[in-house]
């Protein structure tokens, strides 16, 4: 951040966007600043979670049949009720939740907009003061403003999502999010209270030297990921050296992609036949914040994941997700 020029907030960012697009209503805009609220809401809580009885187990699992940590629990909270308190969202779906949350005030009813999240992306982290985060994604809704929200609004291919994007607690807190238009990343200044701009115009290199896959389920993989997993570990004095990363928190692998570049793969293996990642909730988001930063993400070799219909809020998908050159080299690999 150059510090000689003017420091621009998230409010400010959003207001100057309206300006320059005079059709534009402020709801987006608006929903946009309600996530950005909830997010320094939870961030406050992370940060002193070392010291207050805020970690570990709930005592209770999620739909998945997971188990919820007493952060995941408040981030679900801090959310919902934000997004229910907004004028801006007709409803929301979380990871944490079985079923979506239709918003039945007049207000919100009029709204254009449903949400979907994960409230706290990483849990197996929480405990081991290991980066975390949340990760969300906006839609338009389908069916008619004036009325509760219903399934259909939230079962939308990626292609759909108006705004995508990410909280990520780490050494520093940001946030950033995607429209059609472009990629922006804020940092929290803690000084101000305020989500800053920091990361104008992302763009994910096309070229890196980090791969990410959790090799522990090597030999689970199918045959052609096992090869392309093989390409990125060799080590023979003619190839190229790649760095493995794995970190367990999609947010972190993400984000680390989109700075410096590389590819992050998730196949599906074992027990999850279909995939372990959540199309709605993860996938779907992260997807449209790396293409729209110049990146590619693919649920299988031939398919682009943004264009699955999803079938059911809680479904699982593979995802092979980074910069376009490597993405393209995994594709040839695979499709040989």
């Amino acid at each position: 951040m150059n510090h000689k020029e003017k420091v621009m907030t998230l409010d400010e960012f959003t207001i100057q966007e309206l300006r320059n697009y005079p059709g534009a209503t402020g709801q987006l805009s608006g929903l946009l600043r309600d996530i950005g609220l909830a997010g320094k809401r939870v961030n406050v809580e992370v940060n002193k979670a070392g010291i207050a009885d805020i970690l570990g187990e709930a005592g209770k699992t999620n739909v998945q049949g997971e188990s919820v940590k007493k952060l995941d629990e408040f981030a679900n909270e801090q959310f919902i009720n934000s997004l229910r308190t907004s004028i801006y969202c007709c409803g929301v779906a979380s990871e944490e939740e079985e079923h979506f949350i239709a918003f039945t005030d007049e207000h919100s009813k009029k709204s254009k907009y449903v949400v979907l999240l994960d409230p706290l992306d990483g849990s197996s982290n929480i405990d081991v003061n290991v980066s975390i985060g949340t990760i969300f994604s906006v839609y338009r809704r389908l069916s008619p403003e004036g009325e509760e929200c219903n399934l259909e609004d939230f079962l939308q291919p990626g292609t759909q999502q108006i705004a995508a994007g990410y909280i990520i607690y780490g050494s520093s807190t940001m946030m950033v999010y995607a429209t059609r238009r472009s990629v922006q990343g804020f940092t929290l200044d803690p000084s101000i209270g305020e989500f800053c701009l920091s990361h104008p115009n992302l763009k994910c290199p096309p070229e890196s030297d980090i791969f990410s896959v959790n090799v522990g389920y090597y030999y689970l993989y199918e045959e052609r990921v096992r090869q392309s997993i093989d390409h990125f570990m060799a080590r023979n004095e003619n190839d190229r050296i790649y760095r493995h990363r794995f970190v367990g928190c999609m947010v972190a692998e993400i984000h680390r992609t989109l700075i410096q570049g590389g590819i992050f793969m998730y196949p599906a293996f074992g027990k999850y036949a279909s995939g372990r990642l959540r199309l709605c909730y993860e996938c779907n988001p992260m997807s449209f914040i790396m293409e729209k930063a110049g990146g590619m993400s693919m649920a299988n070799s031939r398919q682009r994941l943004l264009e699955l219909k999803p079938v059911q809020l809680h479904q699982r998908v593979p995802i092979f997700i980074g910069s376009k050159n490597m993405m393209e080299t995994w594709k040839d690999i695979m499709n040989k």
